[in-house]
């Protein structure tokens, strides 16, 4: 098999080399601690995060999983007035490989749907590995659901109407918390955006290999990470599906799923094979793949063409979504 890699859309090819210098696409174990500390991630947290003044933002300690530390909630709320009907919510999980970022990390993204649906932003801190392995951080990420689902009238919010959301590893993270959702017979959301998620510890799709040394996370990037969460577990048989989604056995009876990853990146195909799965499953899947695209590059490059569709087609499936 071919491992000549799809090329990169033009435009997103020009601004990995501007961001060359500052994120590098393999990750060791012994990089974290220096990645944590760059000015990439830090650029990556800084946000307004009252939107010129369209949110009221506080953040809040609740209780964590039992017998675990409290967790940490940014909250972001509306400042117009409320309206008849109290507000969707949309439940962050961040991104970062599971090693890396804080719940301020891609919420700008987050920030923007709120103010153009009239959401409550909800963005949860979990606890990162290695030094906290499985299930440390899907456990956070359950418990601050179920703290906003039981607080959401008292943020303005519908406890019907709750999104979940999360990118790359936050993606992944919310596929497992949704999975969690249905087998515990907890809170039901309403839908779960999957935005280039990290999916399957595995680690060994045409993808993976394709992109190793490319983009910004590659196949060395991605066995550092899951290595960090699942220790010598991973790519064994015995890795639980809430740590890695794509080993779940059954993908019926989940939420509606928004699902979206470039063409030019190391989780293509696990992505299209998780959407693919729901749909077998008789569930509901939207799935686009964006040509050219590399990991995160919306995020990255929000000016280009390609992710300015892709933020179109996220907005518009929301839109869509909170209408019925």
């Amino acid at each position: 098999m071919t491992t000549v890699p799809p090329p990169f859309d033009p435009e997103l090819a020009a601004a990995l080399e501007l961001i060359g210098d500052m994120i590098s696409p393999g990750m060791s174990p012994e990089d974290i601690e220096t990645v944590r500390r760059s000015p990439g991630i830090a650029l990556l947290a800084h946000v307004d995060l009252t939107a010129d003044g369209a949110f009221e933002v506080e953040d809040r300690t609740v209780p964590g999983p039992e017998g675990s530390p409290e967790i940490s909630l940014l909250i972001c709320r509306p400042t117009a007035p409320a309206p008849a009907r109290p507000r969707p919510v949309v439940y962050h999980v961040h991104g970062g490989g599971m090693v890396l970022g804080s719940n301020r990390v891609g919420v700008d993204q987050i920030l923007d749907w709120a103010r153009e649906l009239d959401m409550v932003v909800v963005s949860v801190e979990y606890r990162l590995a290695p030094e906290h392995p499985y299930p440390a951080p899907v456990d956070d990420v359950y418990a601050g659901l179920l703290w906003t689902a039981e607080h959401a009238e008292e943020l303005g919010g519908d406890p019907e109407r709750i999104v979940v959301a999360g990118a790359s590893a936050g993606g992944g993270l919310t596929a497992a918390l949704a999975l969690l959702l249905r087998d515990r017979s907890g809170p039901r959301p309403l839908g779960q955006v999957l935005l280039c998620p990290m999916l399957d510890d595995r680690n060994d799709t045409p993808s993976a290999r394709q992109m190793a040394g490319l983009g910004i996370w590659d196949r060395t990037a991605n066995e550092t990470g899951w290595t960090a969460l699942l220790g010598e577990l991973r790519g064994g048989p015995d890795v639980s599906p809430y740590a890695a989604p794509a080993r779940a056995e059954d993908l019926s009876g989940l939420p509606p799923a928004f699902l979206d990853v470039g063409s030019a990146e190391t989780f293509r195909d696990e992505v299209v094979a998780y959407a693919s799965r729901i749909w077998q499953a008789g569930g509901v899947a939207e799935l686009h793949v964006w040509p050219g695209g590399f990991h995160g590059f919306d995020g990255f490059a929000p000016q280009a063409s390609v992710s300015r569709a892709a933020r179109a087609a996220q907005l518009d499936w929301l839109r869509r979504l909170l209408a019925e």
